[in-house]
Protein backbone atom coordinates (compact mmCIF):
# COMPACT_ATOMS: atom_id res chain seq x y z
CA UNK A 1 0.00 0.00 0.00
CA UNK A 2 1.62 3.26 -0.86
CA UNK A 3 2.14 5.77 1.88
CA UNK A 4 0.57 9.33 2.04
CA UNK A 5 3.00 12.12 0.75
CA UNK A 6 3.93 13.52 4.21
CA UNK A 7 4.56 9.99 5.60
CA UNK A 8 6.86 8.99 2.40
CA UNK A 9 8.48 12.27 3.34
CA UNK A 10 9.37 11.45 6.64
CA UNK A 11 10.48 7.82 5.93
CA UNK A 12 12.62 9.21 3.31
CA UNK A 13 13.91 12.09 5.56
CA UNK A 14 14.67 9.41 8.05
CA UNK A 15 16.32 7.38 5.69
CA UNK A 16 18.94 10.15 4.49
CA UNK A 17 19.22 10.60 8.21
CA UNK A 18 20.29 6.93 9.69
CA UNK A 19 24.15 7.46 9.57
CA UNK A 20 23.77 10.99 11.96
CA UNK A 21 22.05 8.85 14.47
CA UNK A 22 25.24 7.52 16.37
CA UNK A 23 26.94 10.69 16.10
CA UNK A 24 23.92 12.63 17.50
CA UNK A 25 23.45 9.84 19.91
CA UNK A 26 27.07 10.32 21.52
CA UNK A 27 26.64 14.30 21.48
CA UNK A 28 23.16 13.55 23.81
CA UNK A 29 25.70 11.14 26.15
CA UNK A 30 28.26 13.52 26.52
CA UNK A 31 25.74 15.83 27.88
CA UNK A 32 23.69 13.40 29.91
CA UNK A 33 20.64 12.81 27.79
CA UNK A 34 21.59 9.31 27.05
CA UNK A 35 22.86 6.41 28.43
CA UNK A 36 26.48 6.30 26.90
CA UNK A 37 26.34 2.41 27.80
CA UNK A 38 23.11 1.45 26.27
CA UNK A 39 23.10 3.98 23.02
CA UNK A 40 23.21 0.33 21.14
CA UNK A 41 19.33 -0.12 21.92
CA UNK A 42 18.96 3.23 20.63
CA UNK A 43 20.63 1.84 17.35
CA UNK A 44 17.91 -0.69 17.43
CA UNK A 45 20.80 -3.24 18.87
CA UNK A 46 19.46 -4.96 21.47
CA UNK A 47 21.60 -5.72 24.68
CA UNK A 48 18.91 -8.93 26.14
CA UNK A 49 17.82 -12.08 24.22
CA UNK A 50 15.01 -12.78 23.28
CA UNK A 51 12.81 -15.16 25.67
CA UNK A 52 11.48 -17.92 23.79
CA UNK A 53 7.25 -17.97 23.31
CA UNK A 54 4.78 -14.86 22.22
CA UNK A 55 6.14 -11.73 23.86
CA UNK A 56 4.46 -8.61 24.09
CA UNK A 57 5.46 -5.09 23.50
CA UNK A 58 4.52 -2.08 25.80
CA UNK A 59 5.99 1.91 24.89
CA UNK A 60 5.76 4.32 27.27
CA UNK A 61 7.24 7.58 26.43
CA UNK A 62 8.79 9.03 30.14
CA UNK A 63 7.89 8.75 33.46
CA UNK A 64 4.15 9.66 33.63
CA UNK A 65 3.55 6.85 31.12
CA UNK A 66 5.66 3.99 32.49
CA UNK A 67 4.47 3.94 35.19
CA UNK A 68 0.87 4.38 34.13
CA UNK A 69 1.30 0.67 32.23
CA UNK A 70 3.13 -1.15 35.26
CA UNK A 71 -0.23 -2.53 36.31
CA UNK A 72 -0.69 -3.83 32.90
CA UNK A 73 2.51 -5.09 32.63
CA UNK A 74 2.39 -6.89 36.21
CA UNK A 75 -1.31 -8.47 35.39
CA UNK A 76 0.54 -9.92 32.23
CA UNK A 77 3.41 -11.51 34.16
CA UNK A 78 0.59 -12.79 37.18
CA UNK A 79 -2.15 -14.05 34.51
CA UNK A 80 0.07 -15.05 31.58
CA UNK A 81 3.30 -16.25 32.66
CA UNK A 82 4.69 -17.72 29.31
CA UNK A 83 4.24 -14.20 28.02
CA UNK A 84 7.30 -12.88 27.83
CA UNK A 85 7.20 -8.65 28.46
CA UNK A 86 9.15 -6.06 26.95
CA UNK A 87 8.65 -2.27 28.18
CA UNK A 88 10.63 0.51 26.00
CA UNK A 89 11.24 4.19 27.20
CA UNK A 90 13.11 6.93 25.64
CA UNK A 91 14.19 8.48 29.14
CA UNK A 92 17.29 8.28 31.80
CA UNK A 93 14.48 8.91 34.78
CA UNK A 94 11.95 6.13 32.95
CA UNK A 95 14.67 3.65 32.59
CA UNK A 96 15.62 3.98 36.33
CA UNK A 97 13.00 3.90 37.59
CA UNK A 98 11.37 0.42 35.46
CA UNK A 99 14.95 -0.88 36.76
CA UNK A 100 13.26 -0.74 40.17
CA UNK A 101 9.94 -1.25 39.89
CA UNK A 102 9.26 -4.12 36.83
CA UNK A 103 8.34 -7.42 37.98
CA UNK A 104 10.28 -9.80 37.66
CA UNK A 105 10.75 -11.55 34.22
CA UNK A 106 9.67 -8.12 32.83
CA UNK A 107 12.32 -6.56 30.08
CA UNK A 108 13.27 -3.06 29.58
CA UNK A 109 15.00 -1.55 26.82
CA UNK A 110 15.42 2.21 25.12
CA UNK A 111 13.35 2.62 22.40
CA UNK A 112 15.45 2.98 19.26
CA UNK A 113 15.80 5.84 17.57
CA UNK A 114 12.98 6.00 14.83
CA UNK A 115 14.58 5.03 11.47
CA UNK A 116 13.29 2.45 9.31
CA UNK A 117 16.44 0.55 9.18
CA UNK A 118 16.23 0.20 13.33
CA UNK A 119 12.30 -0.35 12.96
CA UNK A 120 13.29 -3.62 11.26
CA UNK A 121 16.34 -4.53 13.58
CA UNK A 122 14.09 -3.75 16.31
CA UNK A 123 11.35 -6.17 15.28
CA UNK A 124 13.07 -8.36 13.50
CA UNK A 125 14.73 -9.24 17.13
CA UNK A 126 12.03 -8.92 19.24
CA UNK A 127 8.98 -10.26 17.07
CA UNK A 128 5.97 -9.04 19.38
CA UNK A 129 2.76 -10.18 19.12
CA UNK A 130 1.23 -7.52 20.29
CA UNK A 131 2.59 -4.15 20.91
CA UNK A 132 0.81 -1.25 23.03
CA UNK A 133 1.40 1.86 22.75
CA UNK A 134 0.19 4.84 25.55
CA UNK A 135 -0.73 8.38 25.32
CA UNK A 136 0.15 9.47 22.20
CA UNK A 137 3.54 8.51 21.91
CA UNK A 138 3.45 7.91 18.15
CA UNK A 139 6.13 6.79 15.67
CA UNK A 140 5.34 6.35 11.90
CA UNK A 141 8.49 4.17 10.86
CA UNK A 142 8.06 1.87 13.89
CA UNK A 143 4.50 1.71 13.76
CA UNK A 144 4.08 0.84 9.63
CA UNK A 145 6.46 -1.30 10.22
CA UNK A 146 4.63 -3.64 12.53
CA UNK A 147 1.15 -2.87 10.76
CA UNK A 148 3.07 -5.02 7.36
CA UNK A 149 4.39 -8.03 9.20
CA UNK A 150 0.91 -8.41 11.02
CA UNK A 151 1.46 -7.35 14.69
CA UNK A 152 -1.52 -6.14 16.83
CA UNK A 153 -1.48 -2.56 17.78
CA UNK A 154 -3.34 -0.95 20.50
CA UNK A 155 -3.31 3.10 21.88
CA UNK A 156 -4.24 3.00 25.59
CA UNK A 157 -5.21 6.13 27.58
CA UNK A 158 -4.83 7.89 24.30
CA UNK A 159 -4.96 11.48 24.36
CA UNK A 160 -3.61 14.23 21.64
CA UNK A 161 -2.71 17.82 22.96
CA UNK A 162 -4.19 21.06 20.90
CA UNK A 163 -0.65 21.15 19.17
CA UNK A 164 -0.71 17.50 18.25
CA UNK A 165 -3.96 17.32 17.24
CA UNK A 166 -3.85 20.50 14.89
CA UNK A 167 -1.08 19.14 13.75
CA UNK A 168 -2.56 15.68 12.30
CA UNK A 169 -5.36 18.19 11.17
CA UNK A 170 -2.74 19.88 8.69
CA UNK A 171 -2.09 16.19 7.60
CA UNK A 172 -5.85 14.04 7.14
CA UNK A 173 -4.51 10.86 5.15
CA UNK A 174 -1.64 10.20 7.25
CA UNK A 175 -3.45 10.88 10.70
CA UNK A 176 -6.01 8.34 8.83
CA UNK A 177 -3.11 5.34 8.10
CA UNK A 178 -1.42 5.46 11.82
CA UNK A 179 -5.12 6.12 13.62
CA UNK A 180 -6.40 3.42 11.30
CA UNK A 181 -3.84 1.15 11.92
CA UNK A 182 -4.08 0.31 15.88
CA UNK A 183 -6.73 -2.71 16.28
CA UNK A 184 -7.89 -1.46 19.77
CA UNK A 185 -8.05 2.54 20.53
CA UNK A 186 -8.51 3.56 24.14
CA UNK A 187 -8.91 7.80 24.98
CA UNK A 188 -8.12 9.14 27.79
CA UNK A 189 -11.58 11.09 28.14
CA UNK A 190 -14.52 12.40 25.92
CA UNK A 191 -12.60 14.86 24.06
CA UNK A 192 -9.99 12.52 23.29
CA UNK A 193 -12.34 10.01 22.03
CA UNK A 194 -13.36 12.97 19.92
CA UNK A 195 -10.44 13.95 18.74
CA UNK A 196 -9.24 10.58 17.54
CA UNK A 197 -12.15 9.80 16.11
CA UNK A 198 -12.18 12.58 14.15
CA UNK A 199 -8.78 11.54 12.42
CA UNK A 200 -9.99 7.83 11.65
CA UNK A 201 -9.11 6.33 14.67
CA UNK A 202 -11.44 3.56 15.86
CA UNK A 203 -12.17 4.43 19.80
CA UNK A 204 -13.64 1.41 21.13
CA UNK A 205 -14.34 3.19 24.65
CA UNK A 206 -12.91 5.25 27.28
CA UNK A 207 -9.59 4.88 30.10
CA UNK A 208 -7.09 6.65 32.15
CA UNK A 209 -4.45 3.88 33.31
CA UNK A 210 -2.88 6.73 35.16
CA UNK A 211 -5.92 6.65 37.70
CA UNK A 212 -5.58 2.69 37.91
CA UNK A 213 -1.83 2.72 39.03
CA UNK A 214 -0.69 1.74 42.68
CA UNK A 215 -0.14 4.02 45.03
CA UNK A 216 3.72 5.19 44.74
CA UNK A 217 5.99 3.98 47.45
CA UNK A 218 7.52 6.41 49.98
CA UNK A 219 10.81 6.91 52.23
CA UNK A 220 8.68 6.44 55.87
CA UNK A 221 11.94 8.14 57.50
CA UNK A 222 12.07 11.36 55.04
CA UNK A 223 8.35 11.56 55.22
CA UNK A 224 8.61 11.89 58.68
CA UNK A 225 11.46 14.17 58.88
CA UNK A 226 9.71 16.97 56.34
CA UNK A 227 6.40 16.51 58.33
CA UNK A 228 8.66 17.46 61.75
CA UNK A 229 9.64 20.53 59.34
CA UNK A 230 6.58 21.54 57.57
CA UNK A 231 5.44 23.29 61.88
CA UNK A 232 8.70 25.51 61.57
CA UNK A 233 9.63 26.63 57.91
CA UNK A 234 7.73 26.81 54.79
CA UNK A 235 8.13 23.77 52.11
CA UNK A 236 9.22 24.11 48.84
CA UNK A 237 8.76 21.01 46.68
CA UNK A 238 10.34 21.12 43.11
CA UNK A 239 9.13 17.80 41.18
CA UNK A 240 10.83 16.15 38.30
CA UNK A 241 14.05 18.61 37.91
CA UNK A 242 17.09 18.19 36.51
CA UNK A 243 20.59 18.19 37.54
CA UNK A 244 21.57 22.35 38.09
CA UNK A 245 17.83 22.83 38.34
CA UNK A 246 17.01 22.78 41.99
CA UNK A 247 20.12 25.60 42.35
CA UNK A 248 18.45 28.09 39.80
CA UNK A 249 15.15 27.33 41.84
CA UNK A 250 16.77 28.73 45.09
CA UNK A 251 18.66 31.29 43.67
CA UNK A 252 15.22 32.53 42.43
CA UNK A 253 13.65 32.77 45.87
CA UNK A 254 13.18 36.27 47.57
CA UNK A 255 15.63 36.04 50.84
CA UNK A 256 14.74 34.74 53.72
CA UNK A 257 14.74 36.87 57.07
CA UNK A 258 17.69 37.68 59.00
Amino acid sequence: MSLPLSLALYRAATTALQPLVPILLKARAAKGKEDPARLNERLARPSRARPDGPLVWLHGASVGESLSILPLVERLRLERPEVAVLVTSGTLTSAALLAQRLPAGAIHQYAPVDTPAGARRFLDHWRPSLAVFVESELWPNLLLTAQARGVRLALVSAKLSDKSYRGWQARPMAAGRLFGGFDLILAQDGRAAERLSSLGGAVSGEADLKFGSAVLPIDALALSDLRALRDEAPLLLAASTHPGEEAMILDALPPGPA
